[in-house]
């Protein structure tokens, strides 16, 4: 922005028939130069319907020696490095990741002066539309208002102390300090919103029913709305600099079902396929797996001669428009994150005739396998084996995705011993889910064994879901069995879970160690908040032993399991009356 004054005309924007007009206007008003910074990028394709808009405005502080680089950075890295954060993220992930490495940045630089509150530090305030949703982030006195329905609302609350009419001092801050509290609250979009963003030069100088009668002129678009906000202000006596930003949500998606199939439906079904039949260039070699959903086939490039898997849609949901949703999501989902314990997926660097996916072929056994013929196995190799899927766990988890199948017919065990996990039929992915759509999205889940009670009590699941998924897996690969003595599945309400008994694992196989037990038990709560912070957490414990599962198998009875040593005592009594009774009987 120029230290003079800096606008932006007002435009439409389409996004897949959401319409924004936007308008901003800086000037340096009385003073020298202009520390405020403003910004608004509306990217294209994809991007758009993934990350949204973004309008960022920042204030850098007068008595900051470097608070007009501090506001400039703030939206120049901002409305660069939120779309760069990966497309599986939400946006409060994305934006909250980029801002506590923007402060960090800022921090750091004011470290220079003698003063850090003399250093690199600016307010910070940003919108994200995305879908039918507004993302607000908020640090220091800079505001966001939402005029609705003919009601001025302020959203951000002012993060400032007054010391006298004329002076305030900031309590927060980007560059402040070395922690960041960002506020951040979602807002549901509807047609006509009006969004403004405004620096303190704009509306310590204004009423509110002045800046509602702006704007409310129809006559008005939203650049010169913004300039006459911001000269009222500089009449009224402002002596900052001055900035606003306004955006006008014109209309919002509204796509109906036959569009959204018609979108999804572009390439057909793939024919029935035999071994021999060449698709795209791939010979089909044989049939891999297949069940009511899928196929999956080994198949052979025919200029290269390497083999792929290739996974292909049942014709059963061929007019089912939210698993054709769901099945193109799997190759999306494959494709972004890059690990070696994650089945690669396989660009065909050519157009597809046909609705289908490529993967790495992996020559090995799925863990299923694994375990049937490995039914004792060293419980280090165990230990190993789950480090690697628990890495694959978290590769998906750093992308804000949950797998929601993990079990052993979904991993697999290559030649070499390495582990890589499969089909991401059954993610859930936060940045598409915050997407509105029209369609019934498919809710297909993971098998009852091996998923955590919150899916099948309705409960939202967090990342300690997977987690339960991988100490089923690591207790049935230590004893051959499933905890809870196979039970899980069967469960259909709370009750019905705070029913089961677990079944120590070293009962049923002696080599296991108490305090690999106690990882697994602690693994298993049927309470989520109860169980690890996370994967690594629960590794850890599993190569580390913990002193705590030692001294609770130490402690009494009655302080492990007072409810069993009460049946033990109860059986005794009984027992030792019935003798009483069968002495006095003789």
């Amino acid at each position: 922005m120029s230290a003079a004054q800096q606008t932006t005309e007002g435009q439409t924007h389409l996004l897949d028939k959401m319409q924004l007009n936007v308008g901003q206007y800086s000037i340096a008003g009385c003073k020298a130069q202009n520390e405020d910074a403003i910004g608004i990028r509306i990217p294209t394709g994809n991007l758009l319907t993934i990350k949204g808009v973004a309008a960022v405005i920042a204030d850098g502080v007068s008595a900051a020696e470097a608070g007009r680089e501090a506001s400039h950075t703030c939206v120049s890295n901002f409305l660069s490095d939120y779309f760069s954060t990966p497309e599986s993220w939400s946006a409060k992930q994305s934006a909250q990741q980029v801002l506590t490495a923007l402060n960090r940045w800022l921090y750091s630089r004011g470290q220079g002066f003698h003063d850090n509150r003399k250093g690199y530090i600016s307010t910070m305030s940003t919108v994200v539309f995305k879908s039918h949703t507004a993302h607000v982030f908020h640090v220091g006195d800079s505001r966001v208002y939402r005029l609705r329905a003919g009601v001025l609302e302020q959203l951000t609350q002012d993060h400032s102390s007054r010391v006298s009419n004329n002076h305030a001092y900031l309590s927060r801050a980007m560059g402040l300090d070395v922690r960041l509290d960002v506020d951040y609250q979602v807002a549901p979009l509807l047609p006509d919103d009006l969004y403004l963003q405004t620096t303190d030069g704009v509306h310590d100088a204004l009423s509110l029913d002045t800046i509602k009668g702006i704007l409310e002129d129809s006559s008005a678009m939203p650049p010169a709305k913004c300039q006459q906000l911001v000269e009222q202000a500089l009449q009224n006596g402002s002596e900052d600099n001055l900035s606003c930003q306004l955006i006008h949500i014109e209309s919002l998606p509204n796509a109906n079902i036959d569009e959204v199939i018609n979108r999804l439906t572009q390439l057909q079904f793939p024919p029935p396929l035999e071994p021999g039949m060449i698709l795209d260039g791939y010979q089909i070699v044989r049939e891999l797996h297949a069940s009511s959903r899928s196929q999956v086939y080994l198949v052979q490039h025919t200029a290269c001669n390497k083999y792929y898997c290739m996974k292909t849609p049942s014709v059963n949901f061929e007019d089912d428009p939210a698993y054709i949703e769901r099945f193109v999501m799997e190759s999306w989902i494959g494709s972004r994150v890059n690990s070696p314990y994650i089945v690669k997926v396989i660009d065909p660097n050519r157009a597809k005739s046909c609705l289908y996916y490529l993967t790495e072929y992996v020559q090995g056994m799925s863990l299923a396998q694994w375990i049937r013929e490995n039914p004792k196995p060293p419980v280090g190799e165990v230990v190993f084996l789950i480090d690697q899927i628990a890495k694959g766990i978290r590769a998906l988890h750093r992308r804000e995705t949950l797998h929601q199948d993990i079990k052993p017919d979904n991993i697999l065990i290559d030649n070499q011993g390495q582990a890589k996990i499969v089909d991401f039929g059954a993610c859930y992915v936060a940045g598409i889910a915050e997407i509105a759509t029209v369609l019934e999205r498919d809710t297909a889940l993971g098998t009852a064994s091996y998923s955590a009670p919150e899916y099948t009590l309705g409960m939202k699941a967090n990342y300690r879901a997977d987690l339960f998924s991988l100490a089923v897996i690591s207790y049935e690969m230590l004893t051959g069995k499933l905890p809870f003595g196979g039970k899980l599945e069967h469960c259909n309400t709370q009750r019905d879970f705070l029913s089961t008994t677990y079944t120590e694992s070293h009962k049923l196989n002696p080599l296991v160690p108490i305090w690999i037990d106690g990882a697994l038990k602690k693994g298993l709560r049927l309470n989520e908040e109860r169980r690890h912070a996370d994967v690594a957490e629960f590794v850890y414990e599993l190569q580390h032993p913990n002193p705590r599962y030692l001294e609770y198998h130490q402690r009494p009875l009655m302080e492990r399991d007072p409810l069993k040593a009460w049946k033990i005592l109860c059986g005794i009594l009984v027992i030792s009356q019935i003798a009483s009774l069968i002495l006095i009987l003789n």
